[in-house]
């Protein structure tokens, strides 16, 4: 197997970056100002402070202590700043952004009108101007000084944030310790990408809140460690590593070129070779590239996104943002994970929660129009009756619709086993390819034995008549083109594999990326609606009745446009040849 560059999570323990190494003044833990965040995360010099004319109401006239102006006033002096939230425009990187940065030093950062109207406002300003927003959010939640007022926020910063998801703008989020409440609860849970500072408190209800319900829950709290083992955070880092994964996530989201098909050697056409059984052995051979070997030596960078957002990461399904070449894509892959003792991966069989980890980075690809690219290696999917009761048809059923009805470009690629609808769901692509010893099957040859024989020890003899093979699935038009390995297969030289597949993945894009989004779709859909006509009782006959009709309508065309030419030049009295034509001159008269 190869060596990843990329191992899993890797993230967590980044180096810091070294554009803030020598940043002294910020310290390593506690919550920072907004100044503070400024300065750590966005490019020296570069914030422009923005939209920042909106006035903090007293819609209840409260008071508890004191009244509800006196703290805001004395908020304004102990932080230096004039509400809860800074917003502007900025560069990361060089690449332009527009941000909301909370301060924590505000009335602990809660959110009211203001707040509230300045973090829509920005976002409405990201959209109008096609920049990535980024959210750095630390927030005990919704200001109780305004009440109802306040808690509407929630409402109106969701709701900006989908409408930059409708404008396909990346929306990425910092949660910095802590983020809580409506806060947490309403934009900050936008983001297309989230990560968390290390150790970071977050959660809808923080622990004084939850002590209410349960006083013995008084001590307990989530935090952003927590929140990765659930799914619900990309990454999780120290604050000085931060800006750098700022910078690659802002890097990946960005459209970017083609690849140029005329860099491109010539496809090369090939056969399998093998069929039936022997096929089968070669797609489950134990040292077979896997889905992070291809990913780590095809790209250069891979920034992993985890987790399905429901409370859940199935390492079964990996996937995130990458650079394939000069084009950014979004990659997804079924991981068998050999090297993997826990047996985490279950050898590749995904749960519901993968599906939906899947069915997330679909939907991000089609929001950003990102080309999606598949890796598929799977015996099929995770059944027991727990992944059943969890939803895993409906998983499976959501993937597919969702891939049959993007507009980005897709090319699904099956480099070991392709079992069942599990493989399917993953393989709904304009452009699919197979390595040429995968095998890609309705159900695995011990299934198909076990139903069609009540033996699973002929599955051999089912492998041949199920046509498992590359070329066989070629012939049926199911996949597009058939990708060489070396000589024995690709767990004989892994790396070879990798430089075999590498151009006919990016040929594959370069063609889709070249069609209309519309078009692609429609293409997609007619040619899964196509697959098995040829083989209907009378299909020939209709097709040869069909060509004819389509010769005789051609020539009645010609004939048409003969009729039409030879009327318009007999009206101008010029003599029309039989192809309509006016004879040439030759200086001599005809009787």
């Amino acid at each position: 197997m190869l060596a990843g560059r990329h191992g899993w999570r890797t993230l967590m323990t980044a180096p810091p970056s070294p554009t803030t190494d020598t940043n002294a003044e910020i310290p390593e833990t506690g919550p920072l100002s907004a100044r503070e965040w400024i300065a750590l995360l966005f490019d020296e010099g570069s914030f422009d402070e923005r939209f920042t004319g909106i006035e903090t109401p007293d819609p209840l006239r409260f008071s508890d202590s004191r009244p509800y102006p006196e703290r805001v006033e004395e908020a304004r002096r102990r932080s230096g700043g004039d509400e809860a939230v800074v917003t502007g425009t900025a560069r990361i990187g060089g690449m332009d952004v527009v941000a909301a940065v909370s301060d924590f030093r505000f009335i602990g950062g809660s959110m009211g009108f203001a707040v509230g109207e300045r973090v829509a406002t920005a976002m409405d300003r990201a959209r109008e101007a096609q920049r990535p927003f980024v959210a750095v959010t630390c927030s005990g939640g919704a200001r109780m000084q305004e009440g109802m007022v306040a808690l509407l926020q929630m409402a109106k910063t969701a709701g900006a944030a989908q409408r930059l998801h409708e404008a396909g703008v990346p929306v990425v989020t910092v949660l910095a310790d802590p983020t809580t409440g409506g806060v947490y609860a309403s934009y900050a849970t936008q983001g297309d990408v989230i990560v968390a500072e290390t150790g970071a408190l977050v959660g809808f209800a923080g622990p004084r809140v939850r002590a209410v319900h349960d006083p013995g829950e008084e001590r307990e709290a989530l935090h952003a460690e927590d929140l990765l083992a659930a799914g619900q955070v990309d990454a999780v880092l120290s604050r000085m590593a931060i800006r750098d994964y700022l910078v690659r996530t802002l890097a990946l989201v960005q459209k970017s070129a083609a690849p140029d098909p005329d860099l491109l050697p010539p496809p090369v056409g090939v056969r399998s070779l093998l069929t039936g059984w022997a096929v089968v052995e070669l797609a489950r051979h134990p040292q077979r590239p896997r889905s992070l070997d291809y990913i780590d030596r095809l790209t250069s960078d891979f920034l992993p996104l985890l987790g399905d957002r429901s409370g859940t990461d199935d390492p079964a399904l990996v996937g995130g943002l990458g650079r394939l070449g000069d084009t950014n894509v979004v990659l997804i892959g079924q991981e068998r994970g050999d090297l993997d003792p826990a047996g985490e991966r279950r050898d590749g069989r995904v749960t519901p929660a993968g599906y939906r980890k899947a069915l997330r980075l679909i939907r991000l690809a089609e929001r950003l129009q990102l080309p999606l690219v598949t890796f598929v290696d799977t015996p099929g999917a995770s059944d027991g009756l727990r992944d059943e009761a969890a939803g895993l048809a409906g998983a499976i059923s959501d993937c597919l619709a969702t891939m049959a009805a993007l507009t980005t470009p897709s090319v699904a690629v099956v480099i070991g086993e392709g079992g069942s609808g599990g493989a399917l769901a993953l393989t709904v692509g304009d452009r699919i390819l197979m390595q040429q010893n995968a095998m890609y099957a309705i159900t695995s040859p011990e299934g198909a034995a076990a139903i069609l024989f009540r033996d699973r020890e002929r599955a051999p003899e089912v492998a041949e008549a199920l046509g498992v093979s590359a070329s066989v699935l070629h012939d049926l038009h199911i996949i597009d083109a058939i990708i060489p390995e070396p000589a024995g297969g690709a767990h004989a030289d892994p790396q070879g594999a990798v430089r075999l597949l590498a151009p006919e993945l990016r040929r594959a894009l370069a063609e889709t990326m070249r069609q209309k989004g519309t078009a692609r779709r429609r293409r997609r859909e007619e040619r899964v609606r196509r697959i098995g006509r040829e083989y209907l009782p009378g299909h020939s006959l209709l097709r040869n009745l069909g060509d004819a009709l389509g010769d005789a309508l051609g020539a009645a065309g010609q004939l048409g446009h003969r009729i039409r030419r030879r009327g318009e030049q007999q009206t101008d009295g010029a003599p029309v040849s039989e192809d309509g034509a006016q004879p040439q001159e030759t200086g001599t008269t005809t009787g």
